[in-house]
């Protein structure tokens, strides 16, 4: 039976989410005078503009059923090598954000060839990476940050497309680039069917070797770009870049529909995850609560959600229910 236009609506899996964040913004603006305030959403949208990117990036690995514990050290160890290269090196802007990208794809593919390879879990292989990047990280920099970096870097970030702040086009174009390798490009289909069935889709021809690679290459790629606009936005290269990204990398994700085992993610619902996450923590910074409990939040909200979609998706499969409780 056809569904009505009202039917296909209430089935979208992102609209609660959407209501959700609108909700938060209209109960924000009433509880802090200072919300919508033209620096207060100067702030959140700059935080949108990195969050959003290092989202994007652990979901495509949760595409195929793994994990990418690696994604801040990816980012951080991008920084300051592009930190370096404009400030030691005096390299153009467009070619250090090419070779921090390049630097980026590598570490990528070599996680997830190493996960191939050797068959090992995810968690371990990226949880040693994070060891190995964030070393190479402070051994570079004895933790001394790239402060001199060049004006037209900040300037481009503090610049406007009428008025939508011209770095917000960067996670856009990353959102509709993933959105379109996942669900129209072969590659992207072969990435979910792995997540959702690793040993159908190899029976069905797929190779579970490079797609774990294109996964991870992928996941680095964006982890890179994310370390290069957080550099933008600070202003200096710091090698506690991409430090405080795990807990966001899963937040939103989880929150926006992703099946941590794989199979299922939502590009959208991540997207208004990330809106989410960045109201939360703004909220709580503008309510006065100590910045050490956001973390506390933030995962008290990722374990909700988790017990939510696993008690809506036992609903589903209960055949009592689908029977409409006859």
């Amino acid at each position: 039976m056809k569904q009505s236009l009202g039917d296909r609506i209430l089935n979208i899996e992102w609209l609660p989410l959407l209501v959700l964040a609108f909700v938060g913004i209209l109960v924000l603006s009433m509880i802090s005078s200072n919300f919508l305030s033209s620096y207060n959403l100067f702030v959140i949208l700059r935080i949108l503009s990195v969050t959003s990117l290092v989202a994007l990036s652990q979901m495509v690995v949760i595409a195929i059923g793994q994990m990418n514990l690696a994604v801040g050290a990816i980012g951080g160890l991008v920084a300051i090598l592009f930190g370096a290269l404009l400030e030691l090196y005096h390299v153009s802007i467009p070619l250090a954000f090419l070779a921090g990208l390049a630097v980026g794809i590598a570490c990528g593919a070599l996680s997830g060839w190493l996960i191939a390879w050797t068959k090992i879990s995810g968690f371990i292989i990226t949880l040693a990476m994070l060891s190995v990047f964030t070393g190479l990280n402070y051994g570079i920099t004895k933790s001394i940050p790239f402060y001199n970096m060049p004006q037209a870097l900040k300037a481009w970030y503090d610049s406007y497309v009428g008025p939508v702040p011209l770095i917000l086009f960067i996670p856009l174009i990353a959102m509709v680039a993933v959105a379109v390798i996942l669900h129209h490009t072969r590659a992207g289909r072969q990435m979910l069917a792995m997540g959702g069935n690793p040993a159908a889709a190899e029976l069905a021809g797929i190779s579970l070797m490079r797609t774990t690679i294109m996964a991870h290459t992928l996941s680095g790629a964006l982890a890179a770009i994310a370390g290069m606009v957080a550099v933008a936005r600070l202003g200096t290269a710091e090698p506690t870049i991409g430090s405080d990204w795990l807990l966001a990398s899963f937040a939103a994700p989880v929150i926006g529909g992703a099946i941590l085992t794989g199979g299922h993610v939502s590009v959208i619902g991540t997207m208004i995850a990330v809106l989410i996450v960045v109201l939360l923590e703004n909220g709580l910074i503008l309510a006065g609560t100590n910045p050490f409990y956001i973390p506390f939040f933030l995962g008290a909200l990722i374990l909700l959600t988790v017990l939510f979609n696993h008690w809506r998706n036992s609903a589903r499969s209960s055949p009592l229910l689908r029977r409409g409780g006859h």
